[in-house]
């Protein structure tokens, strides 16, 4: 009996070893929290660039854009986001930007955001986006670079 144990206990870590590690498992191009298709944690991507500052938005103006679900606060903000998507998606698929640059994936935080040239940039958090402010256009040219392909590491 105690043999069968160990046995089993091997076999479980042999096949664990083999496993693919989600570290390394291809990431989805649109950052969302676990088990969830609802991208940049439910907030309107329309009203940081018409109000500012980042605004929950509502299930009542939801619509689905290349399969994930993005929240807006208004009518009119959704329908402006139907008209040019590409305007308002964050850059890099809602990941952290400091973290592409760095050649991997770390969520991005709605809260930790900036507008620069026209695009929604969000990082991790305050601490990093304070780094990522140190030098924003060479951290935007080597997440470019590495964009998309920091998806597959």
């Amino acid at each position: 009996m105690r043999s069968s144990f160990f046995v089993a206990l091997f076999i479980c870590a042999a096949f664990l070893a083999g496993a693919p590690s989600p570290a390394m498992a291809d990431q989805p191009p649109v950052q969302t929290a676990l088990l969830s298709r609802l991208a940049v944690g439910g907030y309107d991507p329309v009203a940081y660039f018409s109000q500012g500052r980042p605004v929950r938005g509502a299930a009542a103006h939801r619509l689905t854009h290349q399969g994930y679900e993005y929240r807006f606060v208004s009518a009119q903000n959704l329908a402006t986001f139907r008209a040019a998507p590409e305007r308002y998606l964050p850059q890099f698929g809602g990941y952290c930007a400091w973290a592409v640059a760095n050649g991997y994936t770390a969520p991005g935080n709605p809260l930790n955001w900036r507008i620069v040239d026209g695009r929604l940039y969000l990082n991790y958090n305050a601490e990093i986006q304070s780094r990522w402010e140190r030098d924003i256009p060479g951290f935007i040219r080597a997440a470019n670079a590495n964009w998309p392909g920091v998806l597959r590491r």
